[in-house]
Order: structure tokens, then C-alpha cells, then sequence
């Protein structure tokens, strides 16, 4: 009778063990319903044919910009140092090359960080909203794998452009499912190192071929090696964020590849669970249809991207569009003879954002994100331009002048939002004149995007830092027709 007692007692536990787990395993969803496996199934069943053209000619347009951007930038300084770091650090592997450094190598995942750090590194690449920039964190992973590959197992044009697709929509997705990822002052990470490496996975799993449980643990361990926080905007390091969002989505899509498992409820929300809504707080995922199922709709159809004219913060375009059109008004009546002495007041009226509120920048990356000196270069100046950020320019006197001038006021109906902002500048003459202006949409935003022809010009002129003229036409030419491409060698050529 003592062991039947015992008996029942040791089988109550486990009859209650079994109970709770059948109530999990009903409150749950199959593996095939969950938010993270529609993102796979996303991932591996896109067709080339659901590419529209708009969505084509408007990812080549990104795919342009973001190399000419990465080119320029390994003029920089910060790309020598992390180049330099690569090399140094690392055993020499000869798989993917290096953006403007013919002749030089290194393995795919170090390739993705020092292009990535090249796109960024001057603050000159595309950005979306809500707040990322997209491309530099796909792109130099996409192309370190091409390159990585065999001669007669080179992904084509058209291979690239799906990939490179699916990292954007991911990115625009996941920032989409929540509010807080609109309101940039109170963003706790660089959006870019939360939704870049989970893009750059995605594309990368797509680029290799990997099946849907691959993708969906390749997004899971990106998620692991996600966010980096705000504090280092303004300084060398923000270009690292690009760098290994980039690489790190990398990492990720080589380790599922390998087999590496993750959860497979990373992007679902899992009350008392912190997957991916550990980065934003009421962050509510959607399930993406199946694209063999459902006609895929693309966030980029809905909303074109922001291309920048120089090389800062996108929110100094509007500060300087507006400061601009007043040295307008200035020189046309001193005839030409304007001078910063006739200006006594400067007024900037301006979102509430502390970290590009910087009254007094002293290194060319905090220029880059200062309200105050993007508004009066472009007054001393007309514009703003790569070489406003020089050192030479960082030190004139005139310059100084006109910042101890400035004042900021932040109205109540100027939100830090990059669809709602805008910027006002007013300035007080000597004479007590007052000059106004304003911007509400500058020139590179989605609801006004550069032409070709300008989208062109910014890529002459960066490549063309670099790159001989041919090799910068070809790469124009290359990228138009990507589509086109039977394997993407031309286009790695020219880089190379």
C-alpha cells in the first residue's frame, strides 16, 4: 500500500507538469504562425517578378548612392584606423575587397565592417523613416559575400537586388511596429544597430540561399548582436554602428548556416520575454504575409528614400536650406558685398533634440550634428558641402563670430520627427531688419527626392574622389541595368 502512495504521489508533479505544458503549448502559436517565421517565410519565398519597378529603380537609386558614399569615405580618417585595426588584428584572408583601395582584401565579415564604417563615416548615407540608414548596413555585407564566392557561383544582378530588398523592407518593418522608433529624442539606441544587423541578416540569408528555419535563427542571432546606444552620435565611433550592424548581420546568416539555432519567437511578442521588443517598448509585431501566398507590398513602393546633399545629420538640411535662402536675400541686397559684421541676431527655430543642439562644435563629427553650425556655414556660405567640415573651414573666425550669435527656441508645433519638422531662421540686421526663412522640405527628402540627374552628380563627385572617371561612369551604367546582370562580376570589377 506504501509504494502505491508513493507511486501516486511521485506521478502528481509530473501530471501537473504535463498539464501546464499543454496550456503553454495551446496558448501558443504553431511555428508556422508566428511573427519570426512570417518573417522567414518573407525572407526565402520572395520572387524576382514581386519587385516592381518602382521598387527596383528606387533600390538601384540607394545602391548608387550608398557606394559612392562608401567610396568617399575611405578617404576618411576613422575608415583608416578601423582598416588599419583589420589588418593588423586579424590573419590575412584575400576574399572581399576593400572600398577604394584596389589590391586590398580581407575576409568577408572584416570587408563588411570597414565598408560599412566607410559608409557612414562622414554621415553622407541614405536615411529613412522612421530614423535608420539602411543601405550601409546591407550593402557591404551583399557585396563581401559576392565577392567571397566562386567565379562560376556569383550571385546575379537580379540576386543582389532581392536580397538587397529584403534587408530594407526587414529594417522598415521593425521599426514600424513601433512608436517609439519615431520619436528620435527619446530613442535609447541608434536605431541603425537595432534594425541594421537584423536587415543585413535577412539579406544575407536570402543572398546564400538558406531555408526559412536558417533565416528565422539567422534574424534571432542577429538580435543578439543588436544595439549600440545614442551617446556616441557626434563622435568616430558612430561610423562603427554601420560597420557592424553590417557585419554582424553577416555573422549571423554564417552561423545559421552552420547550424547554429536561436529562438524562433525573436520577433513575436512573448509577455514577460524580451526578444526584440527589449529595444523599444511597445514595440507590436504584424505577422508579414506570405509572399506566395499574398502579393508582397514594399515599404519602399509607399515611401521613397532621403538622400542627403552633404555630408551631416539629416536634420541640418533643413536648418540649412532655410539659412541658405536668407544669404540669398543678403547678397542680393549688399550687391554682393555681404558681410557677417552686418548680422547682430541669429534665431533658429527648431525641433527639441539634444544631440544635434550643439551650439559650439570642436570636431568635424560634432559639426555634422549641430543645428547651429550648419545654419551659419550655409549663411557665411550659401550652402554647406563636403569641405564646410574641414578643418580649415571648423576654425574661421567669421564662422565663430556668427555661432556666438545664435539662439534657439524649440515652438510647440516642431516635433523631432523627420515627416513632421522643420526649421525657421531668423536673422536681425545692425539696421534692426529682420530676414526670414523657412524649410519644411528640403531638397533629398522622400516627399521631395533628388532627380537622377542630381542623384548622379553626388555620385560623380564622390566616386570620383577615388576612382578614375571611366571606372565612375561604368559604375553608373552597371547599376542601372543590375537587373540585367547574369552575375554581378562587372559590378565588382569596377569596384575593385
Amino acid at each position: 500500500m506504501l509504494l502505491i502512495i508513493q507511486r501516486s504521489c511521485r506521478c502528481v508533479p509530473t501530471i501537473r507538469r504535463l498539464h501546464v505544458s499543454a496550456l503553454e503549448v495551446a496558448e501558443r502559436p504553431g511555428p508556422e504562425e508566428t511573427v519570426t517565421a512570417s518573417f522567414a517565410a518573407f525572407i526565402h519565398g520572395l520572387q524576382p517578378e514581386q519587385l516592381t519597378q518602382k521598387v527596383l529603380q528606387r533600390s538601384k537609386r540607394m545602391a548608387l548612392d550608398s557606394i559612392g558614399v562608401g567610396i568617399v569615405g575611405s578617404t576618411t580618417y576613422v575608415f583608416q584606423l578601423v582598416l588599419q585595426h583589420c589588418q593588423q588584428m586579424y590573419a590575412p584572408d584575400h576574399s572581399s575587397s576593400v572600398y577604394g583601395r584596389p589590391g586590398t582584401k580581407l575576409s568577408p565579415t572584416l570587408a563588411a565592417l570597414v565598408n560599412g564604417v566607410a559608409s557612414h563615416s562622414m554621415d553622407f548615407d541614405d536615411t529613412w523613416h522612421p530614423a535608420t540608414h539602411p543601405s550601409g548596413a546591407v550593402l557591404p555585407a551583399l557585396l563581401a559575400i559576392s565577392d567571397m564566392l566562386p567565379r562560376n557561383s556569383k550571385p546575379s544582378g537580379m540576386d543582389l537586388l532581392i536580397a538587397f530588398n529584403v534587408g530594407i523592407e526587414i529594417q522598415g518593418r521593425l521599426l514600424r511596429f513601433s512608436n517609439e522608433a519615431q520619436n528620435i529624442p527619446k530613442s535609447r539606441f541608434h536605431p541603425p544597430t537595432v534594425v541594421g544587423p537584423m536587415g543585413s541578416a535577412a539579406a544575407c540569408a536570402r543572398l546564400l540561399s538558406l531555408d526559412r528555419i536558417q533565416c528565422s535563427h539567422a534574424l534571432a542571432i542577429a538580435a543578439s548582436l543588436a544595439g549600440a546606444p545614442m551617446a556616441n552620435a557626434a563622435t568616430q565611433s558612430k561610423p562603427l554602428h554601420i560597420g557592424n550592424a553590417s557585419r554582424q548581420g553577416l555573422e549571423a546568416a554564417f552561423l545559421a548556416s552552420r547550424g547554429l539555432q536561436a529562438s524562433s519567437l525573436m520577433l513575436d511578442s512573448v509577455p514577460g520575454v524580451s526578444g526584440f521588443s527589449a529595444f523599444y517598448e511597445d514595440y507590436a509585431p504584424q505577422p508579414l504575409p506570405s509572399p506566395e501566398e499574398v502579393e508582397p507590398s514594399f515599404l519602399l513602393e509607399e515611401q521613397d528614400m532621403g538622400f542627403k546633399r552633404f555630408p551631416a545629420h539629416l536634420g541640418m538640411h533643413w536648418v540649412a536650406d532655410a539659412a541658405a535662402s536668407i544669404h540669398k536675400q543678403l547678397v542680393g541686397s549688399h550687391n554682393g558685398n555681404f558681410n557677417p559684421a552686418f548680422i547682430q541676431d541669429i534665431l533658429l527655430r527648431i525641433p527639441p533634440s539634444k544631440y544635434i543642439n550643439r551650439p559650439f562644435p570642436e570636431s568635424e563629427h560634432e559639426a555634422r550634428h549641430s543645428f547651429q553650425f550648419n545654419a551659419c556655414t550655409a549663411l557665411l556660405d550659401g550652402e554647406v558641402t563636403v569641405q564646410s567640415f574641414h578643418p580649415v573651414s571648423l576654425r574661421r573666425p567669421e564662422l565663430h563670430t556668427l555661432l556666438s550669435r545664435v539662439r534657439v527656441e524649440h515652438p510647440n508645433d516642431n516635433s523631432a520627427n523627420f515627416d513632421l519638422m522643420y526649421a525657421e531662421v531668423l536673422v536681425t540686421l545692425v539696421n534692426g531688419d529682420v530676414l526670414k526663412g523657412r524649410c519644411n522640405t528640403f531638397y533629398g527628402h522622400w516627399r521631395n527626392p533628388l532627380t537622377d540627374n542630381s542623384l548622379q552628380r553626388k555620385f560623380r563627385s564622390n566616386a570620383g574622389a577615388v576612382l578614375s572617371s571611366d571606372k565612375v561612369e561604368g559604375l553608373i551604367e552597371i547599376v542601372d541595368r543590375l537587373e540585367q546582370l547574369e552575375d554581378c562580376s562587372p559590378l565588382l570589377a569596377q569596384l575593385q
